[in-house]
């Protein structure tokens, strides 16, 4: 069988594959390094969006898609009967924890501000200070899976207090569900969104979201950029109730003349937070152990279902 990967790298990264597997780089959906018929599982591009899915009904012998992505939004519910659809569950704990732990304390000890400061050579001492610290604050992370565990852990050691929330409770885990929400979110001072896009997602920070939020609240997002209704959140930005950390905006990218560019209260990155050095090892760790998997017979870690 044919295995495409998006990845020069990427075979040496894989080590030794099964008997009887040939690995190919399919850097481009639109340039195949070969025929499309033996190919029967795909790795596509890192970020791949809709587009990369058209490849998906040229490819007759095809049996695995595993994502380099966490998030499957892109491809749930587009692959053929048969198929079996993958995310990167695991691979981008690392990365996408450090972007988060890494944005709140930015956003809490100003350091924007600071950077705004420096640009115009002052010292600006007597104008910023005494900042906000992270010690005491009550963090909400809304999705309880790896990534928000990886949080959790590394924003352990500053002395804060966590609230966990999931698509449903588990309550032997001190884990809420989404429908509590509207009481959970007057108590938390960081609100981490890491759920995955669904339908049941869309749009989940709306008005009533960012309303039931505390005066000074931050909320940080690294999940996808509709999980939240840009209008709702530029108008409440806007106001300057609350501060945002943003590594993903809908649109995408974030046209030049965009409101979000201008507020003083937003830090905002362009979907870099799982985008590290680190991140081929890992992903090609997952890619190996799942090419060996799937020509053993056993089955697959990471399938996604209803988009999770």
């Amino acid at each position: 069988m044919k295995v495409w990967i998006p990845h020069p790298a990427g075979r040496a990264l894989l080590g030794e594959v099964p008997p009887g597997v040939t690995v190919e780089v399919a850097e481009d959906p639109s340039r195949l390094p070969s025929g499309v018929a033996g190919v029967r599982f795909w790795v596509p591009p890192f970020l791949s969006g809709v587009d990369a899915t058209a490849l998906l009904g040229e490819l007759p012998d095809l049996r695995v898609v595993q994502l380099l992505s966490a998030g499957a939004d892109a491809w749930a519910g587009r692959v053929p009967p048969g198929v079996t659809l993958c995310d990167a569950r695991g691979v981008h704990d690392v990365g996408t924890a450090e972007w988060v732990v890494a944005a709140i304390l930015s956003q809490v000890r100003g350091f924007p501000d600071f950077a705004v400061a420096r640009s115009r050579r002052e010292w600006a001492y007597d104008r910023l200070c005494p900042t906000d610290e992270l010690a005491g604050k009550r963090v909400l992370i809304v999705g309880a899976g790896s990534i928000g565990a990886a949080v959790r852990a590394r924003l352990a050691p500053f002395e804060v207090t966590f609230t966990l929330v999931a698509r449903t409770a588990r309550p032997a885990e001190g884990v809420h569900g989404v429908d509590e929400l509207p009481a959970l979110l007057p108590a938390a001072d960081v609100v981490v969104l890491l759920v995955p896009l669904t339908d049941a997602t869309r749009g989940l920070v709306d008005e009533k979201f960012l309303a039931a939020m505390p005066d000074g609240a931050l909320l940080v997002n690294a999940a996808r950029g509709p999980v939240a209704r840009t209008d709702a959140l530029v108008a409440e930005l806007a106001a300057g109730r609350l501060r945002a950390a943003l590594d993903v905006t809908d649109p995408e990218p974030l046209p030049p003349d965009h409101p979000l560019w201008e507020l003083p209260n937003v830090l905002l990155t362009p979907h870099v937070a799982g985008s590290v050095r680190g991140l081929l090892p890992r992903a090609y760790r997952l890619v190996a152990e799942q090419v060996r998997r799937f020509a053993a017979g056993e089955p697959l870690a990471n399938a996604v279902t209803d988009g999770y």
